[in-house]
């Protein structure tokens, strides 16, 4: 009975300790930069009692970034642990199975064709792109999906035509890249390789509404996931229509990775990692591995975007290539364990 006890109790330890680390992690990020800001004057400026100079430097540079990785983080890990309990797989993750790579090249040809610039996106241009991200994810899922499919979807066989998709969407990548005017190759193999380029509340307002929607919908389909972990026939004779579940979580994995990667880029990694850590501190139930997964890949990117912007400053090291030196050997290791 103290057991079962101490099991229930463990996950709300864990979320709470993780919800402790994002709050410090967050002061620490507005606190360094090339202008410092002490800890207690972030605490009056924050409170309304700050200078000016403190105020425009939190308010409209640094408290919009940090909102941003931490939406960006909680939805690419949820869409991690969706993908790895839909595939059964361990290894999945949005980057690996092609969708980023779908959204990424949707929003390159958005900027090829019909922007012009990647540095002058209107104030339209930012809720429209991630409609485009979507597009671009929806399309790399279908084609997974129709060609994984032969009486069913067998996870082994979803992943692997998911690595084929991924380097397929990369190559046309490369190919568009090639024609874009050399500032705007630059900007757009930065942001391929991850980096939060948006730093403004508009940003956050077109970002948001996807995260707080999909993520509680995810929480709520946890069930689901559960049952679909004993195997199809077990959860076809529990009463679960096992396509059309997967197919919605599959929808929920791909809205929320097409929606990150609008703003945040490639961000390879985060995804496989991020659940992994949670899994390992609460345990195999979604109901309580997705919120926890969540707050990993907040806590994860956070830290990574706040390295990024001070390890070489005044330069800046995308995000996505800090998450990727940490990331990949995590992923050689679970690929030496796993047979």
């Amino acid at each position: 009975m103290e057991q079962v006890r101490r099991a229930n109790k463990k996950p709300l330890l864990v979320i709470g300790i993780l919800s402790g680390l994002i709050f410090l992690s967050f002061f620490i990020s507005l606190n360094t930069g090339v202008s410092r800001i002490a800890p207690l004057d972030v605490i009056k400026t924050l409170a309304g009692f700050g200078t000016e100079k403190e105020q425009l430097v939190l308010f409209e540079f640094r408290l919009p970034r940090v909102v941003i990785a931490l939406l960006i983080g909680a939805g690419l890990a949820v869409s991690g642990a969706i993908l790895q309990g839909v595939s059964q797989n361990g290894l999945a993750d949005p980057g690996i199975l092609g969708i980023n790579a779908g959204a990424g090249c949707a929003v390159v040809l958005f900027i090829f064709f019909f922007q012009g610039s990647a540095a002058s996106l209107s104030q339209f241009s930012i809720f429209v792109i991630p409609f485009f991200a979507l597009l671009g994810a929806f399309l790399a899922a279908l084609l997974i999906y129709v060609l994984a499919w032969k009486k069913g979807v067998a996870p082994v066989r979803l992943i692997l035509v998911g690595i084929g998709i991924n380097a397929a969407f990369s190559a046309a990548l490369i190919i568009f890249q090639l024609k874009m005017t050399p500032h705007d190759f630059m900007q757009a193999a930065i942001w391929l390789a991850g980096s939060i380029w948006g730093t403004s509340w508009s940003y956050v307002w077109a970002v948001l509404p996807w995260i707080v929607l999909l993520i509680p919908f995810a929480v709520y389909k946890a069930r689901y996931l559960n049952v679909l972990n004993l195997g199809d026939q077990v959860a076809t004779g529990l009463g679960v229509t096992v396509e059309k579940e997967r197919g919605i979580l599959l929808f929920l994995a791909v809205a929320l990775a097409g929606a990150c990667v609008a703003f945040g880029g490639g961000i390879a990694f985060l995804g496989l990692v991020a659940p992994h850590l949670a899994r390992r501190l609460v345990g195999p139930k979604h109901e309580v591995l997705i919120p926890a997964s969540a707050l990993m890949g907040a806590l994860l990117l956070l830290t990574a975007d706040t390295i990024g912007r001070h390890l070489l400053a005044p330069s800046e090291i995308p995000v996505g290539l800090v998450v990727s030196i940490l990331g990949a050997p995590y992923f050689i290791y679970l690929l030496m364990k796993t047979n």
